[in-house]
């Protein structure tokens, strides 16, 4: 093979321990970031009281003014008042309004399920995502909570909400899930960082000036976009001087320091901060630096999850460049810089209701992902030393976050394949692989440019997005498509209990053909979905009612021209995402019916309902069947049921495709569910594919696994084929196929090869999206039951990557029953 010089700071083929996962030490060349890594990994979660008190304070004292002006002074108050901290070892700095690990309180979006859990539901005591909170914090959050009832974003949609919308939700019988919009603020979303590279907070605010210097103060929206900019103008004030005053500390902080190195670093830190509180980053430093305060202060403003970093390899790359040749610091010196911003996106923490962190186990902000690789808008590779950078220092940290995900396609230089597979073969579930030869094509489906679809990054776990230009509200709801196969078989009546839940679409028993059960669960599909648009839209009027997110704006595209805020259309694109859950389940289900009611008649619909209700007890014969390799299973590459996997693939993305949202947009389908598969299998009954009541169902674009059995036999190829068959293009907020392998099939050159040849047949296959366990199950095993042992240990669960010992005893049972996959 032909030798090339090492890309990065370590050579592109250096071989990491295959399978290690976290569990290691001084993992970092640096002893910096090992220090930082220690530190942070033996700081507790808390939750912290302060933000949620100044806001309140704010409120009280601007409670004349309208809603985006008292949001502005109140994220200004906060900015101004609230305690800062720079922490050991630290070169980068700033936190979200509270301390380390310490999760803010957001009041203004959902306060009551937060005072309902202090008293009732201790968070110390959680079985799941435990946090520690002082009698002091626990009884500030009580004394505010008479103030926010009939204020909150969550109150303002559940007061418009029907009796049948509720039912529908995760509030009732869970056909949807609507839970991290109702209770939390809206992410999966990523500011335009060049824009701030290139002219300085002072220069943003400048432009914001300039807009509103020629305003028509005759157009009839003029008091209205005067609002908006005096908004952006408070809240930019607020940052700038948040900015200032860790300069202050660390000055502050160095005259007390006794150690000399450290305290010129502190000088230094001093002096950075202060410079990008206004100006444009002169150097890597500053840039790494911005980058970090701009990130944290959307954090502290929106309480979402999963807002994200964007292509941070090329906007970081010309300021690296910059600073390389003009001899200011050293390649290791930046990457070390860069492995202190890593270190610090661990920081940040979300506290989540009870409910959820059942599903969304894992207590990280919530999925900052970060994009490498990938085409350029001139359609070439562009990947470059910061690529390699990125993937070097994920390797050094292996934290939670970021969620690296590299960007492949067809001409993916052979030498940034070898560096992700042996990054990914670590097993700590970083990187995940995007597919530019088919997340291009769907971007430009939905109405995107050219350029800006091949300029799209990943938010969160699964959903593309274009950075700065795009308020998309993905991951907007899970939707459940086994619940409209129970609803076809059963005349919209649940299994269970034989109540009437949708629209009555005829018994199993009374269908001549196949195909009358098809036109049955298109029915229900389409009266379901309808319902959780409506549900949907009043939720994004509800924020734009009571939460506007000024800062966000004047840092989005579109929002100073249009003189709108994001939460009302400022942004350039404007979709909403939900995604379906449970693709492979529904596809089994209708195959087993197809063959054995219909096709072969072996099995009346009597017997199999009967079968159904009773949770397959007294039927062990047709149990046995319909999990055996005698059916028809999606993930074979077996046509008669992909092409089952295909129907409901697009019967779904048919009834959300059209929809219109409240700022202007489209709705765009997702099929796949990060982990919301087990707590909708929780809430479904048994169902045709050989699943119990309450097992989890089929996760994301993945074939089945039952707890008895996993319906893929054929081979990590015939997966990539059969979920190749499925029309991802059609799916424009996202797919995912998760894959699992022991560490001994991918070990060794021979094991790194095929583990190539895998990705570039996933580009072949144009599958999207990607993410891998390289774990065995009895490691997996052996950490249920000594979790002692393994407490850095990370897993991919889907989307994100979360430490094993943290999740749910029924999540952590999904991931050990996923098929272990061999090149054999």
């Amino acid at each position: 093979m032909k030798k090339v010089k090492p890309i990065g700071t370590i050579p592109y083929d250096f071989e990491w321990n295959v399978g290690e996962s976290g569990c290691a030490d001084n993992l970092s060349p640096y002893p910096r970031i090992n220090k930082l890594l220690d530190y942070a990994h033996a700081m507790p979660f808390t939750v912290d009281h302060q933000r949620a008190v100044l806001v309140t304070e704010a409120y009280k004292q601007n409670a004349s003014d309208s809603t985006k002006f008292k949001w502005a002074k109140a994220y200004k108050h906060v900015l101004e008042n609230v305690n800062i901290n720079i922490y050991p070892h630290e070169l980068i700095i700033g936190e979200i309004a509270a301390p380390m690990k310490a999760a803010p309180i957001f009041p203004e979006i959902s306060i009551g399920w937060v005072c309902d859990e202090i008293r009732n539901f201790p968070w110390e005591e959680r079985e799941v995502d435990p946090y520690e909170a002082t009698d002091e914090t626990k009884q500030a959050i009580l004394d505010i909570e008479e103030f926010w009832k009939g204020k909150t974003a969550e109150e303002a949609a559940l007061g418009v909400f029907t009796p049948e919308e509720i039912e529908f939700s995760h509030l009732g019988t869970g056909i949807a899930f609507l839970n991290l919009y109702l209770h939390g603020g809206i992410g999966h979303t990523s500011i335009r960082y060049e824009r701030l590279f290139k002219l300085g907070y002072a220069g943003v605010k400048k432009s914001v000036e300039e807009e509103m210097a020629v305003l028509d103060t005759a157009a009839a929206d003029y008091a209205e976009k005067k609002e908006v900019y005096e908004s952006m103008l408070i809240a930019l004030d607020g940052c700038m001087t948040y900015m200032k005053r860790y300069s202050k500390l660390a000055a502050d902080m160095a005259k007390e320091e006794a150690s000399a190195e450290r305290k010129e670093e502190l000088l230094k830190i001093s002096e950075v901060a202060e410079w990008v509180s206004e100006n444009a980053p002169r150097d890597f430093w500053d840039a790494v630096q911005l980058f970090t305060f701009a990130t944290n202060f959307i954090l502290i403003e929106s309480n979402g999850h999963s807002v994200s970093y964007g292509r941070f390899d090329q906007y970081m790359y010309p300021i690296y460049k910059q600073t390389l040749e003009s001899g200011a610091m050293d390649k290791h010196q930046m990457q070390e810089l860069l492995e202190c911003a890593f270190v610090k996106m661990l920081t940040p923490t979300k506290l989540r209701d009870r409910i959820t962190v059942m599903s969304n186990s894992g207590r990280g902000m919530g999925g900052e992902s970060l994009t490498i690789g990938g085409v350029g808008t001139d359609g070439e590779d562009a990947s470059n030393d910061m690529t390699y950078m990125v993937l070097d220092g994920s390797a050094h940290t292996r934290l939670m976050v970021p969620w690296v995900c590299v960007r492949l396609h067809n001409k993916t230089p052979f030498e940034l394949k070898v560096k992700t597979a042996n990054v990914i073969r670590i097993g700590y579930g970083h990187p995940k692989v995007f597919n530019d030869e088919v997340a291009i094509p769907s971007s430009l489906a939905i109405g995107r440019t050219m350029a800006d679809s091949r300029d799209y990054q990943v938010v969160g776990c699964v959903e593309i997005d274009v950075a700065g230009k795009e308020y998309g509200w993905h991951d907007s709801s899970y939707f459940s498509m086994p619940k409209m196969l129970e609803f076809a078989i059963n005349d919209g009546k649940w299994l269970q209990d034989g109540k009437q839940a949708g629209p009555q679409t005829g018994h199993l028993k009374d269908f001549k053909t196949f195909e009358e059960l098809q036109a049955a669960f298109d029915k229900q599909m389409k009266y379901w979905v309808d319902v959780m648009v409506s549900a949907t839209n009043k939720m994004d009027l509800a924020h734009a009612q009571r939460k506007p997110l000024p800062y966000l704006s004047v840092l989005m595209d579109g929002c100073i021209e249009k003189g709108k805020d994001v939460v009302d259309g400022g942004a350039l694109y404007n979709y909403t995402g939900p995604q379906a859950v449970g693709v492979a389940t529904t596809a089994d289900g209708l195959s087993v019916l197809k063959k054995l009611v219909f096709e072969d008649k072996t099995v009346s619909a009597e017997t199999f309902v009967e079968a159904l209700k009773s949770n397959w007890e007294g039927h062990d014969a047709l149990y046995q069947l319909v999990n055996s390799d005698k059916m028809h299973h999606y993930g074979n590459d077996d046509d008669y049921a992909d092409e089952l996997a295909k129907f409901a693939f697009n019967s779904y993305c048919e009834k959300v495709e059209g929809n219109t949202n409240p700022r202007g947009g489209t709705y765009v389908p997702g099929v796949y569910s990060v982990s919301a598969n087990v707590p909708h299998g929780q809430v479904q009954w048994a169902s045709p594919d050989g699943r119990k009541a309450n097992e989890p169902v089929s996760d994301c674009v993945s074939p089945v696994h039952t707890y008895v059995s996993s319906h893929d036999i054929s081979g990590p190829t015939a997966i990539a084929k059969s979920v190749g068959k499925l029309d991802h293009e059609r799916a424009g907020n996202g797919t995912l196929l998760n894959w699992k392998f022991t560490p001994a099939t991918v070990s060794g050159i021979t094991g790194r090869n095929n583990f190539i040849a895998l990705l570039d047949e996933i580009v072949a296959q144009k599958i999207m999206h990607s993410q891998f366990n390289i774990i065995s199950k009895d490691k997996l095993i052996d950490a249920q039951k000594h979790p002692e042992k393994y407490k850095n240990m990370l897993v991919r669960v889907a989307g994100y990557s979360a430490y094993f010992v943290d999740l749910s005893p029924a999540l952590q049972a999904d991931l050990i029953a996923r098929t272990e996959l061999s090149f054999e």
